[in-house]
């Protein structure tokens, strides 16, 4: 055997034990860091080849072990930009010269500029609603915008769709004079015509009524005479158009923004609807009209509808859900989805690289990134007000340190005891 081979061993040794305390030290100075996942060391023997009755020790290698894919405990704040992933996945983020990287660290906050920055100064990134409901790109982070909660001031929003929906009465009287109907804009209509309104909003925020006038047009039937269909005829005119001083709003001022014909089956079934669209000359807006749910049955006439936009009003809150939807909530009480956080994940979470600020990228060993939204493909959820704490056992830790510090030690007098050995050869010479 070598005693200088011993010697190595224990130094190999000692150097094992300090990556060791050094993987303890750095987990218990991060214990209250958010999102933190502990590190550990893990050993393993290097042998040396040896003869028969002559033993070379070998020595000790370490790595560093992750558990990023260990859940920590989640606890709740005050703050509503605090966010805790319950589940798999990782917030995308980005740094200061816009690489974007991933975390579990979402301790954010409103920055200047009305970004969600988290305390290592990641900024928040999120999918926009200003072009529609938008769509995960899985294999990258292009369409990736920051998160931005900045909503000072008025907000107003142009109706661009509406419904209405309820009953026709099948037994309504079929209006065969043309000029009493709605869309020939003479001195009236009959009785028989039914009116609703309906409020939508232009591009400043300003409400715009409209007048719905349902009328019977006609009856189809087959050689014995039995109702096979039925139509009807839907004007809609613009109430601030209506006359005034008499008894009827006809004639209106303007010719109708829209005629639209609805067909029933013989079940009383909506078959087609066309011409549906609302054109208005004055907000220079296309308004959608879905008539879909609209039957033709025996019972009085019944109609409830809505449209959508907003009149002017001011953030009164902002909210995050679950799915990562980021809201804003207006003082009249309607809502309106500005951005979706998405989470990413790969293959091998233990695996990734971690770099300064708790934040970590994809290699070779994890794999490579996917995105989605929370909640799907086996993606966590989001828990606003809320933080994942480090999963960072203090006790074992400390009881890791004492085993560090006794093997260091050990080591340490093998070391000692090759030394004095060394010393003994030398002194034979004396």
């Amino acid at each position: 055997m070598s005693i200088f081979g011993s010697m190595k061993t224990a130094v190999s040794g000692m150097s094992a034990q300090a990556n060791r305390l050094s993987t303890v030290s750095d987990n218990i100075a991060n214990a209250s860091t958010t999102g933190y996942k502990a590190v550990s060391t893990s050993f393993s023997s290097l042998v040396l080849p040896s003869s028969s009755g002559n033993y070379n020790s070998g020595g000790v290698q370490t790595s560093v072990r992750q558990s990023i894919s260990e859940q920590g405990d989640i606890s709740y704040t005050t703050s509503e930009y605090d966010l805790a992933i319950s589940g798999d996945g990782f917030f995308i983020v980005e740094s200061a010269d816009g690489t974007p990287v991933l975390t579990r660290a979402g301790d954010f906050s409103v920055d200047s500029d009305g970004n969600l920055v988290n305390s290592a100064g990641y900024t928040l990134m999120g999918y926009s609603y200003d072009s529609g409901v938008p769509a995960v790109v899985v294999n990258g982070f292009d369409g990736l915008v920051p998160v931005n909660v900045s909503q000072s001031g008025l907000s107003a929003i142009a109706s661009t769709s509406a419904y209405f929906s309820g009953n026709l009465n099948s037994e309504a009287t079929v209006v065969t004079d043309t000029t009493t109907l709605p869309s020939a804009n003479t001195s009236g209509v009959t009785d028989d015509t039914q009116k609703m309104s309906l409020v939508a909003y232009d591009s400043l925020g300003a409400t715009v009524q409209y007048d719905y006038y349902f009328t019977k047009t006609g009856v189809t039937t087959d050689v014995s005479g039995a109702v096979t269909g039925s139509t009807w005829e839907v004007a809609v005119y613009r109430n601030a158009d209506a006359a005034t001083g008499g008894t009827t709003s006809f004639p209106y001022s303007s010719s109708a923004v829209s005629v639209a014909t609805l067909s029933f089956d013989a079940d009383g079934q909506l078959t087609s609807a066309t011409d549906t669209d609302i054109v208005d000359p004055v907000t220079a807006k296309t308004i959608d009209m879905d008539y879909s749910d609209f039957t033709q049955l025996a019972s009085d006439f019944s109609a409830t509808g809505s449209a959508d936009g907003q009149a002017a009003s001011a953030v009164s809150s902002v909210s995050i859900g679950t799915d990562g939807v980021v809201s804003v909530s207006y003082a009249n009480g309607t809502t309106k989805s500005l951005y979706q956080i998405p989470l990413a994940t790969v293959a091998s979470p233990d695996n990734l690289t971690l770099l300064s600020g708790n934040v970590y990228t994809a290699n070779g060993m994890s794999g490579v990134t996917v995105t989605g939204f929370p909640q799907t493909n086996g993606l966590g959820s989001i828990q606003s007000g809320a933080l994942e704490s480090s999963n960072v056992d203090l006790a074992g830790e400390l009881t890791e340190m004492i085993e560090a510090q006794r093997s260091y030690t050990a080591n340490s007098k093998v070391f000692q005891t090759g030394s004095d050995i060394m010393d003994v050869l030398v002194n034979l010479k004396r």
